[in-house]
């Protein structure tokens, strides 16, 4: 294979030394400096002794919480030996604040509150020198400030990432007192929600030790209690989300705050800004609404969804992962694509969506996919930049790719009040459009730079590798099935898919040639006791065993009560095979690593061989998945409570009717100056920041003026949706790239525009879809006119599909362009198409992709030019778009049989693949 040599960005010739040793580039990454590198980016602690069992503990215990809500809404009983069970009833508002609680404490664990590089630890650390150079080391006041500094580090600064301090023990201690008042004094809640915070109790009266302390002090005698948790509750919330997700967007969040309270100073004349002025607010109505409120504020709907949908889905895939399909889905890509041309980048597009599926975040998919496929591309002669360019592209494109997508996809639910198979259904197109492009532009740069597939060494067989992991492929068809056939709530089907899940898991580790009798054996045991039970006493087993059983049921209605209960079952049965033989080798399983080196390192703690029990090993899967979703799922819950004060203060200001108004008048009524505007808005906003926060800021400012230009509300979502999660690898801040690039050992900048690049039908797609939503599978309702103009766009049915008047022209069409259209622009930005194109071919290729994919694009901004000078002109629309489309295809297709004719002509030498087949 041709290796790539960083030095000059070309490859080197066939005889050139391919033995890696030279330039280092195929060094592998390990399973650990993987985690390390997500560690260094999040800048997350690696905690030991008491303070990573306490993280374990905390996170378990999180995940047991939502596993509760999952199956059993927000009533639910749990079991306590010795004493009665507790029956456990909670409001929307508590299930949110025991949610957001939760993530604060693992905040304040994981994430150090400074490591002592930041500018105002650096500033304040040059007081001592400072006064020790003027005043001298031993000067009084030199010694006060060194100690103070002392003082000072010990107190917050963690510069190691390796220990927990004072201040982050005093926000854990003021996060959980919240949680608790939240849930012994929901009545003082509920009448404070009638007649205002300053109807609670004085702080003095909940703590009377304070009176003779604090009760001539004006803040303390002046609010109430409630209004004094409020207030430090919003504050950790701003203190998580820097820690979390950073500065900026801390202070994005508390700019708005501070606009709540003094926004009324504008004045309401001034042109433009004073559409921004809002009425007077107090601290008390500000802390209400964005603390004791679940329509608006920290509590609001994304933390809602949090609480009903993304945690649950990020459980799944926690398990999912640690149940070793990760590395799976890689192999199986491998498998698939590996000897084709380019073979390593395509595979690695594939593993990335496979994994998107799994991870909805895409540094950690950029970051573990990366490590194994990135090193077999620059292995097979891709450059560093460009190998890491193709890894994270197509990791970002996890977060749009169903059937899971990311947590900004479940938000998109709950606004648009539409059901997750239609979001599944919308967004399957653009995301197929997304990957397909990438695809081509990868086999593209293979062509020009004459990249062949990978080594056999470095693959698997296709059909046994399928029959050794098919199982993995069950959880994402349950998944489906209970999503689209059964039409299941999202959390229900992700509860119910995770059990099943468990169960396999239990069931393969437990299979092997020696013990597949033993285990159907126990499993037909435990299925006819537990029918026999049903039978005659009308109850399970276990109500049996408690003496609950009363008249039988009959045979078919026990049967179905079996059958509800089948997961359940096979679980129990892979755990008592297990249990029988503890030293049982799975054959067809491989865990994550991290659960082997898990069990090693207790049983290296208790002194036993843990690691190769496999009821240990199971038991640690169970534990662990638990353990890693809880980690996962901190920076998301904090990232939609911070977020959501954003739309808090839009609504409790009245501040929402006034910016539809600023921008559709900045807009000049152009809704190509809108769109752009909107894309520009999402990609500088989400530059740094997770998507889920971006497209929550975004819906609430730019969603309705979209919306009020005709665009389908559905349509408006995934558009912003799309550039937020194009801002992952737009530089400067490209921080799926810049993480590629730590694993590629590349240029990150460079690695960033690279990505970009890639990822450019990305950019034009969701231009595509609201001109023309039949991309997306929309369709105008036939009584629009009279609805309001959120609900005149619906999902197409099969009916739809089968009237060809309406779906050829409005969805085969421009879905056939769209895909077209990615090709050219794959000839566009890599130069090559058959063979190398010049600069005015590749100027045609830029211009027959336009007129493929978005040829609305083009017309409405000639049409909006006009207007603003004054000349009215009109067309048919859909007449107009099919004859673009057609002028497009034919530049397409004239430039390619041209490109063609050049790579065949005489004297055009071209590259030959590295195995001599042409793949």
């Amino acid at each position: 294979m041709n290796t790539n040599d960083p030095s000059d960005g070309g490859t080197d010739g066939p005889n050139d030394d391919q033995d890696g040793t030279d330039d280092g580039l195929t060094e592998e990454v390990s399973h650990e400096e993987a985690e390390e590198l997500i560690q260094e980016i999040e800048r997350r602690r690696s905690l030991q002794g008491v303070a990573a069992v306490a993280v374990a503990a905390i996170g378990v215990l999180f995940s047991v919480f939502q596993l509760f809500l999952a199956a059993r809404s927000f009533s639910f009983t749990v079991w306590l030996p010795i004493v009665d069970n507790w029956n456990v009833s909670l409001q929307l508002l508590q299930a949110n604040a025991i949610h957001v609680s939760f993530a604060l404490v693992l905040t304040f664990l994981l994430f150090p509150a400074s490591m002592g590089d930041g500018i105002v630890a650096r500033n304040l650390g040059r007081i001592v020198p400072t006064a020790s150079r003027r005043l001298g080391e031993q000067n009084l006041i030199t010694r006060a400030l060194e100690s103070a500094r002392a003082a000072a580090r010990w107190a917050v600064i963690d510069p190691d990432r390796e220990r927990v301090t004072p201040f982050d023990l005093l926000c854990i201690g003021a996060s959980v007192l919240s949680a608790i008042y939240f849930l012994t004094e929901f009545d003082e809640i509920r009448s404070m929600r009638a007649f205002g915070l300053q109807s609670g109790r004085a702080i003095t009266e909940v703590y009377t030790f304070l009176q003779p302390v604090l009760g001539g002090v004006p803040f303390v005698s002046e609010y109430s209690y409630a209004m004094a948790l409020g207030a430090i509750g919003v504050l950790l919330v701003l203190e998580a989300t820097r820690r979390t997700l950073g500065l900026p967007l801390m202070i994005i969040v508390a700019t708005f705050i501070v606009y709540a309270r003094w926004g009324y100073l504008i004045n309401s004349g001034t042109p433009f800004l004073g559409l921004l002025a809002v009425s007077e607010l107090t601290w008390p109505d500000i802390v209400q609404n964005l603390w004791y409120n679940t329509e608006n504020g920290v509590f609001g709907i994304p933390v809602t969804v949090s609480v009903s949908f993304i945690y649950i889905f990020i459980l799944f895939g926690s398990f999912l992962e640690m149940s070793g399909a990760g590395q799976w889905f890689i192999d199986l890509a491998y498998a698939a694509t590996g000897d084709r041309k380019g073979g390593p980048a395509k595979a690695s597009i594939l593993a990335s969506g496979f994994m998107g599926t799994i991870s909805g975040s895409s540094i950690a998919n950029t970051v573990t996919t990366g490590a194994f496929t990135i090193p077999l591309m620059k292995r097979s002669g891709y450059s560093p930049e460009f190998s890491g360019a193709v890894e994270s592209s197509a990791s970002s494109g996890g977060q749009i790719l169903p059937p899971v997508m990311g947590a900004a996809a479940f938000l998109m639910v709950q606004y648009t009040a539409t059901p997750f198979a239609d979001i599944i259904i919308l967004a399957t197109i653009p995301a197929i459009v997304f990957f397909f492009g990438v695809w081509v532009m990868v086999h593209l740069k293979a062509v020009e730079e004459g990249i062949g597939g990978v080594e056999d060494a470095d693959t698997v067989p296709l059909w046994s590798h399928l029959k050794r992991g098919w199982f993995y492929l069950v959880p994402i068809g349950l998944l489906l099935y209970y999503l689209i056939i059964e039409r299941l709530s999202v959390s229900r089907s992700a509860w119910f898919t995770l059990v099943a899940l468990v169960a396999l898991i239990a069931l393969v580790s437990a299979y092997s040639e020696e013990t597949r009798g033993r285990l159907l054996g126990i499993f037909a045991a435990i299925v006819g006791v537990e029918l026999a039970s049903y039978v005659y006493a009308g109850v399970p087993v276990t109500g049996l065993v408690t003496g609950a059983g009363g008249a039988g049921l009959p045979a078919g209605e026990a049967i179905d009560f079996v059958v509800s209960r089948i997961e359940w079952y096979a679980m129990l049965a892979g755990a008592l095979t297990l249990l029988s033989r503890p030293n049982l080798e799975a054959p067809l399983l491989e865990l994550n690593p991290t659960i082997k080196s898990t069990a090693d390192s207790i049983g290296d703690r208790t002194g036993r061989d843990l690691g190769s029990s496999q009821p240990f090993r199971l038991g640690t899967f169970v534990v662990k998945s638990m353990d890693e979703g809880a980690r996962t799922a901190v920076p998301v819950v904090i990232a939609v409570a911070a977020a959501g004060i954003i739309p808090g203060v839009i609504s409790v200001s009245g501040l929402g009717p006034n910016l539809t108004s600023l921008l559709i008048a900045l807009s000049g009524g152009s809704i190509v100056i809108m769109l752009v505007v909107t894309a520009v808005a999402s990609i500088i906003l989400g530059m740094g920041m997770p998507t889920t926060v971006t497209y929550i800021i975004l819906i609430s400012m730019l969603a309705t003026p979209l919306v009020e230009f005709g665009i389908p509300l559905l349509a408006a979502h995934l558009f912003i949706l799309y550039f937020g999660v194009i801002a992952d690898i737009t530089p400067p801040v490209a921080v799926a790239a810049y993480a590629a690039s730590g694993v590629a050992k590349s240029d990150p900048f460079e690695t960033g525009v690279k990505a970009f690049s890639l990822s450019l039908n990305k950019a034009i797609v969701p231009f595509a879809f609201v001109l023309v939503p039949g991309i997306v599978l929309l369709r105008e309702k036939e009584n629009a006119a009279e609805l309001p103009i959120r609900e005149q766009y619906r999902v197409v049915g099969f009916s739809d599909l089968m009237e060809l008047s309406y779906s050829v022209p409005e969805i085969l069409i421009p879905v056939v362009g769209v895909f077209l259209g990615v090709i050219a622009l794959g000839a566009t930005v890599i130069g090559t198409l058959y063979t190398g194109a010049n600069r005015l071919e590749r100027a045609g290729f830029a211009l027959s992709s336009l007129l493929l994919m978005a040829p609305g694009l083009l017309s409405t901004a000639v049409f909006d030019l006009l207007g603003f000078v004054g000349v009215t002109a009109s067309a048919d629309a859909l007449l107009l778009d099919l004859s673009l489309r057609g002028i497009g295809l034919v530049l397409f297709v004239g430039l390619a049989a041209k490109n063609r004719q050049d790579a065949t002509a005489p004297g055009e030498i071209n590259q030959p693949t590295v195995d001599g087949t042409g793949r």
